[in-house]
């Protein structure tokens, strides 16, 4: 087990609530006597750097206290240490506590969704395989990992219009967002889709290629996935009319999409997606990957972290 826990805490994380949790957080860890230290982050990118110098200690789990986009730099910190060191003995063991607002990728992963639970499995979890992620494309030819999913078209301009709405918290925001999207409804791009050898041609709303079940805190892109099986998950809605893709944005907050003729599911460790005309706007873990893309990779990379969980023993 871990003997020490460096928690990088992201202050502006829960529309600047994060800070808040911290005496309660210190207080549950020293009364189990642990060893941890609280390092806020201090601009975008800071995470990264943090998880990066820390994953390199030994015996140490590198704790993301926040949302998704504190999970996100901070898988990319441990991923980056993991390739830029092959040698390295240590494996990059991850913690979450879930302070932020949507929290998708901790109800994923499998991680509780209250602060005390989250605590609790930190001390007394044990660390299991997780996979991961990455993109290469838009801003990031060199790749950019994630822990929970990406979005291409609708959801990506949702995540924007949700940041917008500084007094709406949680799934309320992205719900408000997601209703304001289908008002403007941008054309969709014409794209080139490629997966298990399969090449098609489609113009989608949305695209979600997922590792974890859920985006914006109550929409169910992929309600059946595992996050350690070694695959991805697709769902591809097509253009339509917004009167029928307001129907199916209510499939997604239950998860029934899959049955709807708009809708196409799949999986697959690789998937491509070439923009014949027009262009695409996608986020990762809701960190803008690029807002007119033309060329995107997606693969899965099996057990590349751990991550702890509740010991279900």
């Amino acid at each position: 087990m871990n003997k020490k826990y460096a928690i990088i805490l992201n202050p502006v994380a829960g529309k600047g609530y994060a800070p808040k949790h911290i005496p309660f957080i210190n207080e549950f860890l020293q009364n189990y006597d642990v060893n941890y230290e609280i390092h806020l982050t201090k601009h975008v990118g800071h995470a990264i750097e943090l998880a990066s110098e820390f994953a390199l200690l030994p015996d140490t789990a590198v704790v993301a206290a926040g949302g998704d986009g504190t999970c996100n730099e901070v898988i990319n910190g441990l991923m980056l240490t993991k390739i830029n060191n092959p040698d390295l003995k240590i494996e990059p063991v991850l913690g979450v506590l879930p302070i932020g607002r949507g929290n998708d990728f901790a109800f994923g992963a499998g991680v509780p969704a209250t602060l005390k639970e989250s605590l609790n499995a930190l001390i007394h979890g044990k660390p299991v395989y997780m996979d991961v992620g990455i993109i290469k494309g838009g801003n990031y030819p060199e790749g950019r990992y994630f822990g929970n999913g990406i979005g291409v078209g609708f959801d990506t301009t949702v995540g924007l219009e949700a940041a917008k709405l500084k007094h709406i918290h949680g799934a309320a925001a992205y719900f408000i967002a997601a209703l304001k999207t289908l008002i403007l409804y941008p054309p969709a791009p014409d794209i080139e889709l490629t997966y298990n050898d399969i090449i098609s041609q489609v113009s989608p709303a949305l695209v979600s290629i997922m590792n974890g079940k859920r985006m914006g805190g109550t929409f169910f892109m992929a309600p059946y996935a595992n996050n350690n099986d070694g695959i991805l998950n697709m769902c591809l809605t097509k253009q339509g009319s917004r009167g029928k893709l307001l129907k199916t944005m209510m499939h997604y907050i239950k998860g029934t999409q899959h049955n709807l003729e708009n809708t196409t599911t799949a999986q697959s460790s690789s998937f491509t997606l070439k923009a014949l005309s027009g262009s695409m706007a996608v986020h990762a873990d809701g960190e803008t990957i690029c807002e007119a893309g033309k060329y995107l990779e997606i693969n899965c990379i099996p057990n590349a972290l751990e991550i702890i969980k509740p010991d279900d023993r």
